[in-house]
């Protein structure tokens, strides 16, 4: 992990670890990465999501850009996806994100794409932190060398909801959904997305305040959703989170339908039409053992990385798989995107769901789901507390004594979170009790620590 760039770029809070000063830099210094590397001035897109701090920050970036004689193409409040999409559609040469994905709105973060859509490389975000962090001061441009903001970017959302229409070809004649857009940015696109297909659709918490993105809806919080879709008798249920790059459904029983399980039904239809490459699925080490379990029975390769999107990616490009993700639903489908993407998401797993002709429940049974117990333990954020943690004998010979009580049916997982003050212990386990003791004793140890 990099000094500024954690897992998912730069995040933290709005006006005190974030702040307009940083935003500014960071777009100054990018614009110096970019320029070395082109021999000119580069154009950089732009998009946000819906938290009070993103218009600020984007402000910060766009004058960091521009003081630099880099052109800035702002597209407003978009989700992520669509921002690495059109910045490979544009010709741009990298696309910044303003946005702290599910966390609350109080947290702000920068996320960088390259012109080719994927994510910032290590040595582009290390040369970044570098100019970011010197001392040193910055020379800025002064008269025609002064970049400028480019007009009139607002209408290329249409461009993405396009291509996102055109991954999809099937019936939804009847079909019923309930879309929860999380507050978010999935609220500027969703609604008219879903307006476009052939199926009836209703949404919630698609009224973003600027403070209420995540607070109590999208894919961190699931019960108004399930409530909502065995209320209203839907088929499907649909939960983005703050900067839909992610979606988790629900079926028509309020039952949750994780990454996993995305996974599990998509890869499956990808296979029926023969582009599974490798008969291969991409999934982290957090993977629940039933997707083991059901690609074992069902002869596919089950590819494990670790945590994070990036390394899914990395993943799939290196071998050329075609799907991946993770449990907590970030699906990538690289035929159509070089990201996560939850709307796009959300439209493979209803062409799934069409083709199959059979209940969400039913859809979905292929992959068992075993139970599994999550404790996110608070740390300090000061002194390297995760990495003093993560390398102390005490808690790694607890996790083996734990292991040895599990007798090899489940497994135990402790990672530290790349983007917040905690650690994280996964359990899974033969029963729900067992799961929540052995993951509880491991939290306890490490609040000694």
């Amino acid at each position: 992990m990099g000094r500024l760039f954690g897992t998912d770029g730069i995040r933290g809070v709005v006006g005190e670890t974030l702040t307009a000063e940083l935003a500014y830099r960071v777009g100054q210094a990018i614009t110096i990465v970019l320029t070395r590397k082109k021999g000119s001035a580069p154009t950089i897109t732009i998009g946000k999501d819906t938290r009070i701090s993103s218009d600020m920050l984007e402000s910060a970036l766009m004058a960091g850009i521009c003081s630099m004689g880099g052109s800035v193409m702002p597209f407003g409040t978009i989700p992520t996806p669509a921002v690495a999409f059109l910045t490979v559609q544009e010709e741009a040469d990298a696309g910044i994100v303003i946005s702290a994905s599910h966390n609350p709105f109080e947290h702000n973060g920068i996320k960088i794409f390259g012109g080719q859509g994927y994510k910032l490389s290590d040595e582009m975000e290390a040369m970044v932190e570098d100019i970011v962090l010197s001392d040193e001061p910055i020379q800025v441009m002064t008269h025609e060398k002064i970049g400028m903001r480019l007009h009139g970017m607002r209408q290329m959302k249409t461009d993405y909801i396009e291509h996102l229409l055109s991954t999809v070809d099937c019936d939804m004649r009847g079909l019923r959904v309930l879309v929860d857009c999380a507050n978010g940015a999935a609220s500027a696109t969703a609604p008219a997305l879903f307006g476009k297909l052939p199926l009836h659709a209703d949404f919630i918490f698609d009224k973003p305040d600027g403070i209420n993105i995540n607070n109590g809806c999208g894919s961190t919080h699931m019960e108004p959703l399930c409530q909502g879709v065995v209320a209203g008798k839907y088929d499907l249920g649909i939960a983005f989170d703050g900067d839909a790059d992610r979606c988790l459904l629900v079926d028509e029983k309020g039952n949750i339908i994780d990454g996993d399980k995305v996974l599990a039904v998509c890869g499956r239809s990808i296979k029926r039409k023969g582009g599974l490459n490798g008969n291969a699925i991409v999934a982290t080490v957090m993977s629940n053992l039933g997707l083991h379990e059901f690609c074992r029975k069902g002869d596919y390769q089950l590819v494990c990385t670790d945590v994070g999107d990036r390394h899914v990616l990395e993943k799939m490009i290196e071998c050329g798989y075609m799907i991946g993700g993770e449990q907590s639903g970030h699906t990538i489908f690289r035929e159509f995107a070089t990201t996560g993407d939850g709307e796009l998401t959300a439209l493979q797993f209803i062409q799934a769901y069409c083709e199959a002709g059979v209940p969400a429940s039913e859809l979905v049974s292929c992959c068992a789901q075993y139970p599994q117990e999550l404790i996110n333990v608070p740390v300090s954020a000061m002194g390297g507390a995760k990495q003093r943690i993560m390398a102390d004998d005490r808690l790694w010979e607890q996790v083996r004594f734990q292991e040895e009580l599990l007798h090899g049916d489940g497994r135990i997982l402790v990672r530290p979170s790349g983007t917040e003050a905690l650690i994280r212990v996964m359990v899974e386990a033969k029963t729900v009790e067992t799961a929540h003791n052995v993951a509880q004793a491991l939290a306890d140890l490490i609040k000694t620590l």
